[in-house]
């Protein structure tokens, strides 16, 4: 099982260094006159891209049951919570990351990057999107949308089956909010082998839209 863990924690961490770094140049890049400006309710970034729409998080009824059936599970030192379903245990919180997993090796993994006060969060959430799309028709994701959760909008995606049906599937959403005057990135996570993802659908949608963040 710790094996099982660590494999998942590393995927995670290698996947999200790779691109984060390469938005931040895309950022980087970008005109000075390009960073993101808050919104009166979230202080997030906004979502103006010309054809795109940005949808409140809305669970069907399996998924609103399972939030409603869930256990409140708080981050305090990020004023964030998530609903879990029954059975999910914590593996390792921290002050930028929060993981959690249940008895069959499903995941939760989340981590939050702090950027500077100039970062452009709308450029970078934009330059997510269009990697994204991008990645939809190569065939590695199965859909990608732009999805506000709890007055926070970001780019969600979902994972084509890989190959080899024992590899990672994930299920993510990425966001910026300022909390606390700080510009952040929240990149959640759900994920699990391949052959046990259908098993965990509604459950991983239900996670991602039951967050709310403190205000």
């Amino acid at each position: 099982m710790r094996s099982v863990v660590t494999l998942a924690i590393m995927a995670f961490a290698f996947s999200f260094c790779g691109l984060q770094e390469r938005f931040k140049k895309v950022a980087g890049d970008s005109p000075a006159n390009s960073s993101s400006t808050s919104n009166s309710r979230s202080n997030a970034p906004g979502t103006d891209e010309p054809g795109v729409t940005t949808e409140k998080a809305v669970p069907t009824d399996a998924q609103k049951a399972i939030i409603d059936g869930g256990t409140e599970t708080k981050w305090e030192q990020q004023g964030l919570a998530w609903k879990l379903p029954a059975g999910w245990k914590k593996m390792d919180v921290s002050k930028d990351s929060f993981n959690y997993s249940s008895a069959d090796n499903a995941f939760l993994l989340v981590n939050i990057s702090e950027m500077s006060d100039s970062f452009p969060m709308d450029v970078s959430l934009k330059a997510y999107h269009t990697q994204a799309l991008d990645q939809l028709k190569n065939g590695k994701y199965e859909s990608v949308k732009m999805v506000e959760i709890d007055g926070i909008p970001g780019v969600e995606f979902v994972e084509a089956m890989p190959e080899d049906k024992s590899g990672p599937r994930r299920h993510q959403w990425i966001g910026y909010r300022t909390y606390l005057g700080q510009k952040q990135q929240l990149n959640v996570m759900t994920s699990t082998k391949g052959s046990n993802f259908d098993k965990h659908t509604d459950d991983f949608s239900a996670i991602l839209y039951s967050m709310t963040s403190v205000k």
